[in-house]
């Protein structure tokens, strides 16, 4: 029923200095790395002594100005010069005004670098300002989050939020990303109680983490040009639980999103019409248990991982789902006493389900399309499930189950279309599962690999596929 902690402990703020002294301590930490880091970090200003500026303008100038010269006397095809034995007032005034334009220039020179230290100067002197003003707040906001009052999480919340979208460096709005997904990964209890006092504490704390979510969604929806947008930034939910929560149309871009040991238990977790492109999403041994989550319409791109995740008595729901290239792993994965959607899915990277195991659930595939990719189910267990490929499309593409354990329940392709491709079912055990082949149409695959003489009490195949006798 619960995680480590209690919701009383959290709301009493027991944890709250330990963990609040930690960020803190980090956030200081990042600050004092960064001011150590050159010109482009905050505090890290980097001048010249003016002697060394000075002699690399005057130096420069001087190349510039010889190489203007040289330029110019190609130009004109000058072969020599016109020597002049008497100075002239004419000539004089002409020494005298090139000689007072040296000193001009050079003056200009010299007000040039100074006025560009003191410029860079008070830059720099504004960017601390707003560095420290950057951190009070930072303090401020963090100290709210381990108050006893809901409503001053929640302003603690939006203040994090708020500093994050001002804050003057990339790894700073980081930093408030990071607090906020920790906020998420702290014990948290959820359930039902009899007690009034701890359900009102309950659904105050659980509105609270849904704001989280919330606000990290509305900034992935922000396209990457946004000044407020967080797309390509890190995210941490490693251990999180999640009773609900709104991901719909977030971007997952670049960066790191990790799911790894998150409990989705209860409630209904959105990621319909979600986007993940580029970054690499772990939902690693996840658990999906007695709730609802939904990928409807979500888009994969990237690398996205759920290796031993457990599907339990869940409703999981991936259909329509888009795959135009990358890689979606299932393997490991445990689907149990539940029911998970693929329907009218589009694979044309990799999917791969090697070593799954199904066990008392339907796993549905119905008008997915498959294509440009492999299908791997290569070493899975089968007992008392059934998978369904029913009006499933495979357009060149290789179905790998060799090594499979089929003991109870059945894979249906019934009039699932096949257009050439490959089928390797070596080395599977039939033992009281059904492969049915038998409703497929389209083109046979180009290899059935694995068959002997006579087909294993299990598998169906069309007529047309038969092996012919050896």
């Amino acid at each position: 029923m619960s995680r480590q902690g209690t919701l009383s402990e959290l709301d009493r703020g027991h944890d709250a200095p330990r963990w609040l002294q930690r960020i803190r301590g980090a956030y200081s930490l990042l600050v004092v790395r960064q001011s150590n880091n050159g010109p482009d970090k905050l505090g890290g200003l980097r001048l010249w002594p003016v002697g060394r500026a000075l002699a690399a303008v005057f130096l420069s100038a001087v190349v510039v100005a010889g190489s203007a010269f040289w330029l110019l006397v190609e130009v004109l095809s000058v072969h020599q010069l016109k020597t002049e034995t008497k100075l002239t007032s004419s000539t004089l005034f002409d020494m005298v005004k090139l000689s007072f334009g040296v000193v001009a220039g050079s003056g200009a020179l010299v007000a040039l670098v100074v006025a560009y230290r003191r410029q860079r100067i008070d830059e720099d002197g504004a960017l601390r300002e707003a560095t420290r003003l950057h951190t009070e707040r930072f303090t401020t906001a963090v100290s709210q989050l381990g108050d006893e009052s809901a409503a001053v999480r929640l302003g603690g919340i939006h203040a994090l939020a708020g500093l994050a979208d001002d804050a003057p460096s990339r790894n700073l709005r980081q930093t408030c990303i990071d607090v906020l997904c920790a906020y998420l990964r702290l014990p948290y209890v959820y359930g039902q109680t009899d007690n009034q006092e701890a359900r009102t504490a309950y659904l105050a704390l659980r509105e609270v983490r849904h704001t989280v979510i919330r606000l990290i969604r509305d900034h992935l929806r922000l396209p990457p040009e946004d000044p407020h947008s967080w797309q390509g930034h890190d995210f941490d939910f490693e251990g999180a639980v999640f009773d609900g929560g709104d991901f719909t149309g977030a971007i997952f871009s670049s960066g790191r999103v990790s799911f790894t040991h998150t409990e989705f238990f209860s409630g209904k977790t959105d990621f319909s019409e979600a986007s993940f492109s580029g970054a690499r999403v772990i939902f690693n041994r996840a658990i999906f248990s007695n709730g609802v989550v939904n990928f409807d319409n979500a888009r994969f791109s990237g690398e996205v991982s759920f290796d031993d995740a457990h599907f339990k008595n869940s409703y999981v729901s991936f259909n329509r789902i888009k795959q135009p290239q990358g890689v979606i792993s299932y393997k490991g994965a445990t689907f149990s006493d539940g029911i998970a959607r693929f329907n009218r899915a589009r694979f044309s990277g990799e999917v791969s389900f090697t070593d799954a195991e199904f066990s008392g659930t339907a796993t549905l595939f119905d008008y997915a399309v498959f294509s440009r990719g492999a299908a791997s189910f290569d070493r899975i267990r089968l007992s008392g499930s059934a998978v369904n490929f029913g009006a499933a499309k495979f357009l060149n593409e290789q179905l790998d189950f060799s090594g499979a354990e089929l003991e109870e329940g059945s894979i249906a392709f019934h009039d699932a279309i096949f257009m050439g491709g490959q089928i390797a079912i070596s080395e599977a055990h039939f033992l009281g599962a059904h492969v049915d082949f038998s409703g497929a149409c389209g083109v046979a695959p180009l290899t059935i690999w694995g068959l002997e003489d006579a087909l294993p009490n299990g598998l169906t195949l069309p007529d047309s596929w038969a092996p012919p006798p050896r």
